[in-house]
């Protein structure tokens, strides 16, 4: 038995348990209380459940700390185990003042020194057997191919080689314990403290239980037992009774134990990051366990994070969209457009001012860099063919409003600059005035009515879709200005010049010299001079407020998310106390337990954030689908990612922070 109990690990550095003898040779007690005591208010009174007692235990011993409820053994227990402090007196463990250590320093002690069998098993109910026998080498740094193996070799001798792999739920109560057993020799350690572990168990499987315990103390283990019952008391070599508190007697039924303590277990493992990464990796499937034990909640966890992202992804690929299909409109009307406007600067032009006239257009000709000069004005009219009728803008225009405008012909041709001079009744249809006139025939030669006059069509423009203000293009119909001034609309005044610049970086001064041109013949600024490049900018501008505040409401989104998770895993934290004291219990340190409970809000809402992605990624598709512009790129996966991962930082630290700061007495006594 000792080949698998107690000889498996090689001993580490010398720690506290290892100190078997002091100078003069003698034995040092493993156990020495000197005049403790342990208080509890209660009120305005205190309760003393420890009453300056003192004691010693030296290695090799098999102790039972005997009394009825109340007597205060238990205290003792959970004192001696470092999973309590004294409020006064001395607790010494193989020399080492337990006052002097800090909460990880007692926690690395319990790990290396103490197995605890409890009463009631402390088993976790999602681990098998063989996990829950792993629990304290994971905190004590031991690889898993080692701890693997070892946990069931232990289970093997204790007879559940059959059930490595079964769930507490699954075992009997004697089985259970065993499993308890074994936990507790995994880091061989030197003092077994078992509370009342024949209190749940029928008498056949306690005398199993008691007998394993008396086997494991002939091997070197010291045994400390705790129990109200006589007969269990019976099988240990010492007896100590308690009662209000207070050692009453300390009964020696066999010679005092004299060899020396078995050393603490303290695997020499990676140090620094190379350790981190392999509590990373237990913590990251610690969590995904969780999340199994728990998917109804985890599912609920996990579809705030899956909104937040997939709605960031979605609207910032229709904000992105939304600002791809502006400027293509925009840079389809071309950047290096000059627009003059009638009325003075600031205020806005019902169309209907009469300051802006054909023979400005015709002055700004004059000036050099000017590639074309398209002056324009327009009304809504009916416009028939056969039966059919149809209200649309006519256009009256020159020769070279394509040119200005970068519009191409479908079919057919453009008037001439003739037809102009000729006042000819020749009319151009866009796409949707023709597909409404003429469906799928042909319109080029043949007449529509505009005012009950017939008008030849030349040609059909190309297609150019909605611009930047969402209106169809395409709903216009271009007649000779002249034509139109006579036919049409009566008076002869333009609504607006456009004018096209043939290099770009000339824009500046033709703008200069066009303002001066026409205030020169004005006699007033009563005219506006826009310029496409500026419009662009503003346009990009608005679109990336519109596209901002999209990317806003939807990290909202996440915020109410990460709330969410906070809280959920808050609630988490207070089911699993118990859990959280078993493996503080084990030798978790409180930055495993941090790592532990962060990791799982990481894990949550990793896996919520990729979901997210791909459902974002799908939604906008499918928006796509309806006809709506968006634009997927990889940097709104990634932010959105990302977001969600910090959000499991950020919302899980205060959860993951309350849970390493339970006393761990506290948390096993959780009901």
């Amino acid at each position: 038995m000792s080949a698998i109990l107690g000889a498996t690990h090689p001993a580490g550095p010398a720690g506290p348990a290892g100190a078997a003898s002091g100078m003069d040779g003698a034995l040092v007690p493993i156990v020495a209380l000197d005049d403790v005591s342990r208080i509890y208010p209660n009120g305005e009174t205190v309760v003393r459940a420890l009453d300056r007692v003192s004691l010693a235990i030296l290695p090799g011993e098999f102790v039972a700390i005997m009394g009825q409820s109340g007597s205060g053994k238990s205290t003792l227990m959970n004192i001696v185990g470092c999973l309590d402090r004294a409020s006064s007196g001395t607790y010494r463990v193989a020399g080492v003042d337990v006052a002097e250590l800090d909460a990880d320093a007692l926690a690395a002690l319990r790990c290396s020194t103490f197995g605890f069998v409890f009463q009631r098993y402390n088993l976790l109910p999602a681990l098998t057997a063989a996990e829950n026998v792993e629990i304290p080498a994971v905190y004590a740094g031991t690889p898993k191919a080692e701890r693997a193996e070892r946990a069931r070799m232990l289970l093997a001798r204790l007879g559940l080689q059959a059930r490595v792999d079964h769930t507490p739920g699954q075992l009997s109560g004697g089985q259970q314990q065993r499993v308890s057993i074994a936990r507790a020799l995994m880091n061989a350690a030197p003092v077994i403290l078992a509370d009342e572990p024949t209190g749940a168990l029928d008498s056949r499987s306690g005398e199993d239980v008691l007998a394993l315990l008396g086997e494991l103390n002939a091997e070197g283990h010291t045994v400390i037992l705790i129990t109200h019952d006589p007969d269990v008391a019976a099988h240990a070599h010492r007896i100590v009774r308690f009662q209000d508190g207070r050692i009453v007697e300390d009964e020696r039924r066999r010679p005092e134990a004299g060899r020396p303590a078995l050393p603490a277990h303290r695997p020499a493992g990676p140090a620094g990051m190379m350790r981190f990464l392999p509590d990373l990796a237990e913590a990251v499937r610690m969590a995904f366990a969780s999340m199994h034990a728990n998917i109804f909640r985890t599912a609920l966890t996990l579809l705030g994070i899956v909104i937040g992202v997939a709605s960031v992804i979605t609207m910032l690929a229709v904000g992105d969209g939304g600002k791809r299909s502006v400027l293509e409109r925009i840079s389809q009307i071309g950047t290096n457009l000059l627009v003059v406007r009638p009325g003075a600067p600031g205020i806005r032009s019902s169309g209907d001012n009469a300051t802006l006239l054909p023979e400005d257009a015709e002055a700004l000709r004059s000036l050099p860099g000017i590639a074309a000069v398209a002056p324009e004005r327009s009304g809504r009219y009916t416009l028939r063919y056969g039966s059919k009728d149809y209200f649309t803008q006519v256009t009256g225009a020159s020769a070279d409003y394509l040119e200005a405008r970068d519009w191409p012909l479908a079919s057919g041709v453009m008037f001439s600059a003739a037809d102009v001079r000729s006042y000819a009744p020749v009319i151009v249809l866009g796409q949707t005035v023709a597909h409404n006139l003429f469906g799928a025939e042909d319109p080029v030669g043949r007449y529509v009515l505009v005012k009950n006059v017939p008008y030849e069509v030349l040609g059909v423009l190309a297609s150019k879709g909605a611009n930047a203000f969402g209106q169809d293009q395409d709903d216009v119909a271009l007649v000779p200005l002249s034509t139109g001034f006579m036919r049409l609309y009566g008076r002869r005044f333009l609504n607006s010049v456009t004018v096209k610049v043939a290099d770009s970086g000339d824009i500046p001064a033709v703008e200069a010299a066009m303002r001066r041109l026409i205030a020169d013949r004005h006699q007033a600024e009563d005219f506006q001079i826009r310029n496409t490049a500026q419009f662009l900018e503003t346009a990009i501008e608005t679109q990336n407020t519109l596209t901002l505040v999209l990317g806003c409401v939807a990290a909202i989104s996440l915020l109410v998310a990460g709330i969410g998770v906070m809280n959920i895993m808050l609630v988490g934290v207070t089911e699993r106390t118990r859990e959280i004291g078993i493996r503080m219990a084990t030798g978790a340190r409180m930055s495993n337990i941090m790592l532990q409970f962060n990791t799982e809000a990481l894990v949550v809402c990793g896996v919520g954030g990729a979901v997210g992605v791909v459902l974002g990624i799908g939604a906008a598709l499918g928006l796509e689908a309806l006809g709506v512009n968006i634009a997927l790129s990889l940097a709104p996966a990634l932010l959105a990612f990302a977001c969600a991962f910090l959000t499991g930082l950020v919302f899980g630290y205060l959860p993951a922070r309350k849970a390493a700061r339970l006393d761990p007495v506290v948390a096993l006594s959780y009901e």
